[in-house]
């Protein structure tokens, strides 16, 4: 029996060592056929062998918009596991992304809000003989989430909630809020509304969203920093989630990816049904988006406005923003292979896995066609 047991355990050694050196391998190659959980949180991925790694090798840093930083996470260990190479994606927020691609310091930059025109002259610095590109790779909902006990499904408007946000409506038994949401129970409970403490492309679109939708009631010019004197502030969407989880009372904004365990509020447009934060709604109005962008530069103008049955938007695009022309050399081969590889067919799949709607076909077509161009 002793010896019965010694070879099956010396069995099982050989079969591990052996599926071990298997999945080396398959690190090391440009084309295996495993496949793996992106999100490690038992979403579907793309398997590696759509990874084509193209002499991409060493490390990538980056910063940018934590909106997709969820998706950042999930692609990230797509790639790394095919072809070795470390990408350091902080996620700092879109303005600490901006200022780190001006400043030569991040191989590509992610933001909620394309380059102003001023952020792409001063790119010319770093990007030599070129200049910064805004190329659409991840769309969603920003959703509103909120935590109200007994309260599951609550509507608003673009009217209510700017008034919300600015801090003109306290509690949670307003006459506004009633009247949306009849049948609910609501509690004579203060508003706790949270916003970005650091600017923040999140922040711009959804202020953009309220500036067209209720112009009498939002009188600020919008941009990524919080400009109402109102409300209370945290870093990051992963951090306005938190603090709305944990608060009773509160109200918040955030990408979509970012609401799990939390009620979302349903947007009434103008449509016969409101509109719920989903990602099959968000990608009604991103196709509806026009490129604005001029060459290289895929930028885009959103329908923050649309009454389109089903149409959900308040909607956000990250661009990944890197250099036309003037790429560091050294980063070059690595930045081509990881942006090729997430606007992808494969890439953009995961987008879907982990809540985010993936590019229109008419826009990512476009920015593939780019990125064979960058140097």
């Amino acid at each position: 029996m002793k010896l019965q047991r010694k070879n099956r355990r010396a069995l099982a050694l050989g079969v591990l060592a052996v599926s071990g050196a298997l999945a080396l391998t398959a690190c090391g190659s440009d084309d295996t056929g495993g496949k793996s959980d992106a999100s490690g949180s038992g979403s579907t991925a793309a398997s590696n062998s759509s990874v084509k790694c193209d002499g991409a090798k060493g490390q990538l840093r980056a910063d940018g918009s934590s909106a997709q930083k969820n998706a950042i996470d999930a692609w990230v260990k797509q790639f790394s596991q095919a072809c070795g190479t470390q990408i350091n994606y902080k996620g700092g927020g879109s303005g600490a992304g901006v200022t780190a691609f001006g400043q030569g310091q991040v191989a590509f930059a992610g933001s909620d809000s394309a380059l102003k025109p001023e952020e792409i002259e001063a790119s010319k610095k770093v990007c030599t003989g070129g200049q910064g590109i805004d190329l659409p790779m991840v769309g969603g909902p920003i959703a509103v989430g909120y935590n109200v006990s007994g309260v599951d499904d609550l509507v608003l408007d673009a009217p209510t909630l700017a008034k919300i946000f600015d801090g003109k409506i306290k509690t949670w038994d307003a006459p506004e809020i009633k009247q949306l949401n009849p049948k609910a129970k609501l509690p004579s409970l203060k508003i706790q509304a949270f916003h970005r403490s650091d600017e923040s492309g999140t922040t711009d679109n959804f202020t953009k969203y309220l500036k067209a939708a209720a112009p009498n009631d939002w009188k600020y010019s919008g941009g990524k920093a919080w400009q109402a004197k109102e409300g209370q502030a945290a870093p990051q969407s992963s951090g306005v989630a938190q603090q709305v989880k944990q608060t009773e009372g509160a109200i918040g904004y955030f990408e979509l990816s970012f609401a799990k365990g939390l009620s979302t509020v349903a947007i009434n447009t103008g449509a016969a049904t409101p509109v719920k934060a989903t990602v099959e709604n968000a990608s009604k109005a991103i196709a509806d988006a026009q490129v604005v962008g001029t060459g290289g530069d895929l930028a885009l103008k959103l329908n923050y406005n649309t009454k389109a049955e089903g149409a959900y938007p308040m909607v956000l695009v990250t661009y990944e923003i890197v250099c036309d022309k003037g790429n560091k050399s050294d980063t070059l081969p690595a930045t081509k292979a990881f942006l090729r590889y997430i606007a992808s067919e494969d890439g953009q799949k995961i987008l879907t896995a982990n809540d985010y709607a993936p590019i229109p076909d008419a826009i990512i077509g476009k920015v593939r066609t780019t990125i064979e161009g960058l140097s």
